[in-house]
């Protein structure tokens, strides 16, 4: 009988061996790091890995595939790291984290609150956004103290353009305080004007 060669094994490769995935967050190969960071989500302490691989991560096809697993992971070790990113210098990795906790929305539901209250008005912008994915009820309640209490009129701003897509008529009295208190402000006085009538319609016809 005769004997059947078994198929050479491939060269091992970072990349390609789970068990090898975290330390390949960090190889200089940018295919291996891609790899590994799709590997990462099924492994043990793939969320700290990726967390701490993340904020030095220079290629955007990379820095997706990590946010993707920590999105996927969506620990609190995840939430924390792709938080973190919104405060980067650079667009595209704010995006990416925006998006990443768009789809962790359920984890990120508590954090919410003080990312609203933050004292960087670049991040109370962007968590305004991040209320769009949220049910109408709570994500209007949240919005209403972001007008009752912000002072910046580029947040409240924010806070007014996902209102009118996500919003409910209980929103109507802090528009209407918001509109008084940047009443010099004719682009928001007007966005605030197009939002208030179309929730009042729409609570009429409730009613």
């Amino acid at each position: 009988m005769p004997l059947v060669r078994k198929p050479a094994r491939p060269a091992a490769d970072e990349g390609h061996e789970p068990g090898d995935a975290l330390k390949s967050l960090a190889d200089p190969d940018s295919d291996r790091r891609w790899r590994a960071a799709r590997d990462a989500v099924n492994l043990d302490g793939g969320d700290a890995a990726l967390a701490a691989a993340l904020p030095a991560e220079k290629d955007a096809r990379v820095r997706e595939a990590m946010f993707t697993g920590l999105a996927r992971l969506g620990t609190p070790t995840a939430v924390e790291a792709v938080t973190a990113q919104l405060r980067s210098d650079d667009a595209n990795v704010r995006s990416g984290a925006l998006e990443a906790l768009r789809i962790m929305i359920p984890q990120v539901h508590d954090l919410l609150p003080r990312l609203l209250a933050d004292p960087d008005t670049d991040i109370r912008i962007l968590s305004c956004e991040l209320a769009r994915s949220m049910e109408s009820a709570e994500a209007t309640q949240l919005l209403c103290t972001v007008l009752d209490k912000d002072a910046d009129e580029n947040v409240c701003a924010a806070a007014v353009e996902v209102l009118a897509e996500v919003g409910g008529p209980e929103a109507l009295p802090s528009l209407e305080n918001c509109a008084l208190k940047f009443g010099s402000s004719p682009f928001l006085s007007f966005a605030i004007k197009a939002v208030i009538e179309r929730l009042a319609a729409q609570n009429t016809t409730r009613a």
